[in-house]
């Protein structure tokens, strides 16, 4: 070894740090492989979620040759292992993971160090660059470092292990083919507790949907998962029995997957169907299957006593103790049921977070005798769920949570019933909108969010996608970037499931999003919109109006022409470039698309014949048209696919009215 490479097993982080950031004459590296040519990045890079801070520091870094990461006691097994999979990805040929300690690698061309040691002179070297660094990091927070140039390195702090995940899925975004972009970015979580909950009727996900999930959910910084699906028969129907040996080695796979990610495995057990809160036996039943899942890793547990009726009780000798079916009654048995938990099971096992509960009345910020209880009866620890201002709120404001918070005694989670569609109101329909109507302030006024899912698990990634963003730093969301980063991830920059990669295909991508925006209608409980339908398309056609009046018909037909087959073409590029799952839970929206995207093609056929003077071209052309939309609106969801069942909608209201008023315009 030589004198310089024994050096640098003493150099300090915060020399490296310097290095990174400063420009320190000294190089902490042995030498390697010639230096690099200049990388000059532009701007910044995509990054979802949205940091907190980010601004660029210089050139881009480059990926060759050998790379070492450095890493310390904060920096787990699956970090390490997504680091070295990124650089390979983007070109190392080789990465070599150091403890501290360890001599160094001979040959780097390039050293990522990855630890608690340089989250102090990281932080500091950014402020330097401007950057408002707090003097300690949040929880799950990150400071990542990167410059370019003869003496590329990069610098990730963390605060803890999940910090160190994360600034590592950082990592991965920054990287394309052959760099990393030389940018510094300081960022932590908004709120505590974000992430989904399988909480709907019908088909529940497969094993390998929530595998999937899972680790989708460490792609976008989400860290908590709640098992609750609502057919599933042991959560709820059968919640006192004891999962069979099979079903509960799949749980177990699910929390060392959730585990692996950095998310929280929470374990749901919603007894409201059937328990007798005053029958010992029944309280005992519910804490030994929690303490079952406990003994299997699970340190996060919910009581959901959601959709349940306070009319009658469940036996004779709760109406002995608590009195006759009331609201008052049941807010009353409730509590001292949940109390029981948090103080008898929660209290009493090491490691174990607030219990969380979903309450009967779940909605609205009205005040009753239900809550009455709650507020002045429950154990103020306890994670209590809101919906917002109806079980599908049609917009999520920081004053109602403000209000919520005082019916409630408490500062409320967030179960958002979105994009969930099981309910009556969405029949037909797949939600893929952007996360919006959700106000910024919210992260001071909630404890965390999650949102309600479709059965089409991979489907529901692009609602995720957008909560993930918004619950990360909801100041600086943008619901439309949001959704584009949702259509990325899609087309192939993802590394959960399939075809993991570090570039999206870009015909994919506005595929995707032409999809998206004839599936963006978010419906209420009665099937009216929150979020409307086809809104660009509707603006194009609104635009393709007012130019065909104005009299330039021509140019109007051109400009619509261009939309109308990438409608058409839409579904062939997201089959071709999308998850295989993603196609198959959507293929009867998609096949519902492919013939509307041949009838508007059809019927702007007809108005460039009826703009050229041939009328009987036109009439043809139209007539086609409305055989493709009638065949398009034959097409049905599948069973046992989704619930409730119905015709498949695309682009209603916009699409097919459009479809049958051209033949019209004169």
């Amino acid at each position: 070894m030589s004198v310089r490479s024994a050096r640098r097993r003493f150099v300090t982080v915060a020399a490296l740090v310097c290095a990174v950031l400063a420009g320190c004459t000294e190089n902490p590296q042995s030498a390697g492989p010639p230096p690099a040519q200049s990388l000059p990045g532009e701007g910044l890079p995509q990054v979802t979620p949205q940091p907190q801070q980010m601004r660029r520091l210089g050139d881009d870094i480059a990926v060759r040759g050998k790379a070492e990461l450095l890493v310390d006691q904060v920096v787990d097994q699956p970090t390490r292992d997504l680091a070295a999979q990124v650089l390979r990805m983007a070109g190392a040929s080789d990465v070599v993971v150091r403890e501290e300690g360890q001599p160094p690698a001979e040959d780097v061309a390039l050293r990522i160090e990855i630890g608690r040691r340089g989250t102090r002179a990281a932080a500091q070297g950014l402020r330097d660059f401007g950057f408002t660094a707090p003097g300690n990091l949040p929880p799950e927070g990150y400071v990542l470092a990167g410059r370019g140039g003869t003496d590329p390195a990069v610098v990730i702090g963390a605060s803890d292990p999940a910090g160190a995940y994360y600034g590592v899925q950082t990592l991965r975004q920054l990287a394309s083919p052959g760099r990393i972009a030389g940018v510094g970015i300081l960022d932590h979580p908004d709120m505590p507790l974000r992430g989904s909950v399988e909480g709907f009727y019908g088909p529940p996900w497969t094993h390998e949907q929530r595998m999937d999930q899972l680790a989708f959910y460490g792609d976008v910084k989400l860290n908590t998962y709640v098992y609750a699906p609502k057919d599933d028969p042991y959560h709820r129907e059968k919640w006192r029995e004891p999962y069979p040996a099979e079903e509960f080695a799949r749980v177990r796979e699910l929390i060392a997957q959730a585990a692996r990610h950095h998310v929280k495995f929470t374990f749901a057990l919603s007894p409201g169907t059937s328990i007798c809160y005053s029958d010992e036996s029944d309280v005992q039943a519910l804490l030994a299957k929690l303490q079952t899942v406990y003994d299997a890793g699970v340190r996060d547990f919910s009581v959901p006593l959601d959709d349940i009726s306070y009319t009658q009780w469940n036996c004779p000798g709760d109406q002995a103790k608590y009195g006759p079916p009331s609201q008052a009654a049941a807010g009353r048995a409730q509590a001292e049921l949940l109390n029981r938990v948090q103080h008898e099971f929660v209290d009493t096992h090491p490691g174990v977070a607030p219990l969380q509960f979903v309450p009967t009345e779940y909605s609205d910020v009205e005040d009753s005798p239900y809550k009455t209880e709650i507020r002045s009866t429950l154990d103020p620890r306890v994670l209590t769920m809101w919906t917002g201002d109806g079980v599908i709120p049609r917009q999520i404001t920081v004053s109602d949570a403000e209000k919520a918070e005082q019916v409630w005694g408490r500062k409320l989670f967030l179960w958002d019933n979105y994009p969930v569609n099981d309910f009556k109101g969405s029949v037909g329909r797949v939600l893929l909108g952007p996360y919006a109507e959700r106000e910024p302030g919210l992260d001071q006024q909630l404890t965390g969010g999650l949102v309600n899912p479709m059965n089409m698990a991979t489907a529901s990634q692009v609602v995720e996608t957008g909560a993930a963003d918004f619950f990360w730093n909801d100041s600086d969301f943008d619901a439309r970037r949001a959704w584009r980063a949702a259509a990325e991830h899609l087309a192939g920059r993802r590394f959960a499931g399939d075809r993991p990669g570090l570039v999206a295909d870009p015909a994919t991508v506005e595929a995707l999003l032409v999809f998206f925006d004839l599936e963006t209608m978010g419906p209420l409980p009665n099937g009216s919109p929150w979020l409307p339908q086809a809104p660009e398309l509707a603006r194009r056609f609104d635009q393709f109006r007012s130019d065909w009046h104005s009299g330039d018909r021509a140019g109007a037909v051109r400009e619509l022409r261009g939309y109308a087959q990438a409608v058409a073409e839409a579904p062939g590029r997201v089959r071709a470039g999308a998850p295989p799952a993603f196609v198959e839970e959507t293929e009867p929206w998609l096949a519902a698309t492919e013939l509307w995207g041949q009838a508007l093609v059809r019927t702007v056929d007809g108005l460039e014949a009826r703009a050229e003077g041939d009328e009987a071209a036109a009439s043809a052309r139209f007539g086609e048209a409305q055989r493709l939309a009638a065949r398009a609106a034959e097409i049905r969801t599948e069973p046992d696919k989704v619930l409730p069942q119905g015709t498949v909608y695309v682009g209603d209201g916009v699409l097919d009215t459009f479809i049958e008023q051209a033949p019209g315009l004169r």
